[in-house]
């Protein structure tokens, strides 16, 4: 298991970098970005998500009451 360092002035992550920062499995993250509710940017065969992308997202979660 490799540990991803994450910078706190940060602007673009990687798939990997936000799920560590979401905590959150990598898979989870592209099956997040495959359906919409991940904004991220395409370039090439790169994809980065920016980190206001993940502020956003994660200001539109919702808890979840028992």
């Amino acid at each position: 298991m490799s540990s991803t360092i994450v910078r706190a002035d940060q602007l673009l992550y990687t798939p990997e970098e936000a799920a560590a920062v979401l905590r959150f499995g990598r898979s989870t993250v592209y099956e997040l970005m495959a359906a919409g509710e991940l904004k991220f940017i395409k370039r090439g065969r790169s994809r980065r998500i920016k980190r206001c992308h993940l502020e956003e997202f994660v200001n539109a979660l919702e808890p979840q009451s028992h």
